[in-house]
């Protein structure tokens, strides 16, 4: 029987509205799940629960951190910018705990927007809590529900560049971004000079992108890089 990687994504705590029902639930857009199982990998949703001595990750094979609200600033040692809103420290705290526990067993993972900030501040690094005010534009956030597109060149030798090639056309929701990536290599920038990728070549899969590679539905090469890393970090299972 072929190998299904089971593929832990990390999930918001929000309230949500669906048929008689208005309260908290425990939700992540599709985007995400269609991705991982269009790659081959069985996805598996983690609430933002106190994780720091959670055995979850034992039994997964590879880790995607969702996009989401901002990080809290105290994290990284900053005052909050009144841009930055929307905090969720229940998340910053899970996924914080996640990544620690994944570093030290090696597992793939890859950080989409709020998942790649959380991985550079998780390094030691420090984030632009918004970034008109550094690029003098909005094209990273052009309006509410929208996405921005705009192209990213990728490091030569970079892991970004052995899954997307020298440039890639991207779509992005973001209004923070990367001042310090601490200790991660930098492997991808936008145009205007936004760090849109970071990596840590030590590492089997670690993979931090700005953009959103869950919602282009024609192009799954980050996620799939992903599964197919987590396929070959364990010996096949049943599917």
């Amino acid at each position: 029987m072929p190998a299904v990687p089971l593929i832990g994504i990390s999930a918001y705590r929000e309230t949500a509205r669906w048929g008689v029902w208005d309260t908290a639930a425990v939700l992540v857009p599709a985007g995400y799940v269609d991705a991982v199982t269009r790659s081959g990998g069985r996805p598996v949703v983690l609430p933002p629960t106190d994780l720091a001595d959670d055995p979850v990750l034992d039994v997964l094979d590879g880790l995607l951190l969702a996009g989401g609200a901002d990080i809290d600033p105290a994290r990284y040692g900053d005052r909050a910018h009144p841009a930055t809103t929307g905090l969720r420290t229940d998340r910053d705290a899970a996924e914080l705990a996640l990544l620690r526990r994944a570093d030290e067993v090696d597992l793939p993972v890859l950080g989409v927007c709020r998942g790649m900030q959380l991985m550079v501040v998780a390094a030691g690094g420090r984030l632009v809590q918004h970034l008109p005010d550094v690029v003098g534009h909005e094209g990273h956030r052009p309006a509410p529900g929208r996405y921005g597109e705009h192209s990213v060149d990728l490091a030569a030798g970079s892991l970004a560049a052995t899954l997307l090639g020298p440039r890639a056309r991207v779509r992005s929701y973001h209004h923070q971004g990367v001042a310090d990536a601490g200790v991660l290599t930098v492997s991808g920038h936008a145009e205007d000079g936004t760090v849109e990728a970071v990596e840590d070549p030590a590492r089997r899969f670690a993979l931090g992108v700005l953009w959103h590679p869950e919602a282009a539905e024609d192009d799954d090469r980050v996620v799939a890089g992903l599964v197919d890393a987590a396929g070959r970090r364990r010996p096949p299972r049943p599917a």
